[in-house]
């Protein structure tokens, strides 16, 4: 296969997202003719007290609109409640569903809800704050299903807006430990030339893992996401070429790395 098929040819690119949520990105540069380095950055797991979730999902039904935070959110939280609910269709003749991106979205109508509220562009808190099932929830039951902590800020603005606002942590999310030193040792030899980032926690945690070492040359590195905020956290933290990629998604990570390779083939360190 030529070049023109195999844009990423002898491209190392550091995936980091959880391992299950990383197949199809991964897939999709082997494709591209780049080699995936998996090297996840936060765990999810289940919580460890379900209690508090299940009384809520036996009282969803009580809720004007449900919002899924992460593809994650999702898939902890949909089978508990298809599980304790015959049906969707009751639930969803009188409650809507928000997605914050594309993913999350996806993920959702492959549990079976087909109508959900998300952005078209970005995708984030603040592009769903825009729109307008979330403009008007003064008395409004709303519950955001997510992991532990979060952004405040999608609940804090819904509840400036007059919502009785609950939140359903369904997932865990923590930093995994994780040797660094092969990931270390490759990339001082060259063998890592861009560095996906997908969470502003994602980057703290890499931050945290790889080290003063590894933190030199993650500086030195392509870094691609697909958010601006999290692209502004790049910037702050020193690194010298962040993309930030114009579209969302896998779709607008894997071409953000093409174009930026492209543009960069006579780059010695990427031949």
């Amino acid at each position: 296969m030529n070049q023109a098929h195999c844009p990423l040819q002898g491209i190392n690119v550091l995936v980091t997202r959880p391992e299950r949520q990383c197949v199809f990105l991964a897939e999709s540069i082997r494709k591209l003719g780049g080699n995936p380095v998996i090297f996840p950055v936060l765990k999810i797991s289940d919580i460890k007290n379900k209690k508090p979730l299940l009384a809520l999902i036996q009282r969803l039904d009580t809720f004007d609109l449900a919002i899924f935070v992460s593809p994650n959110a999702v898939d902890k939280a949909m089978p508990l409640i298809q599980s304790h609910h015959e049906s969707l269709d009751p639930l969803l003749a009188h409650m809507k569903i928000a997605a914050v991106g594309k993913g999350t979205a996806h993920t959702l109508k492959k549990h079976g809800v087909n109508e959900v509220i998300s952005p078209e562009n970005r995708f984030d808190s603040e592009a769903l704050l825009e729109q307008n099932a979330l403009q008007h929830v003064t008395g409004k039951r709303v519950v955001i299903f997510r992991g532990n902590g979060g952004r405040p800020l999608l609940g804090d603005t819904l509840i400036q807006r007059g919502a009785l606002l609950e939140y359903a942590e369904c997932y865990q999310r923590s930093k995994p430990d994780i040797n660094p030193g092969a990931l270390i040792s490759d990339w001082s030899q060259g063998r890592i030339n861009a560095v996906v980032i997908t969470s502003s926690e994602g980057l703290q945690n890499l931050f945290d893992i790889i080290g003063f070492h590894g933190q030199q040359l993650l500086k030195i590195t392509p870094v691609f996401t697909a958010h601006g905020r999290i692209a502004a956290n790049a910037r702050k933290a020193g690194l010298e070429t962040v993309v930030q990629t114009a579209d969302s998604g896998d779709q607008g990570l894997l071409q953000g790395m093409q174009d930026y390779f492209y543009r960069n083939k006579n780059n010695q360190l990427f031949l």
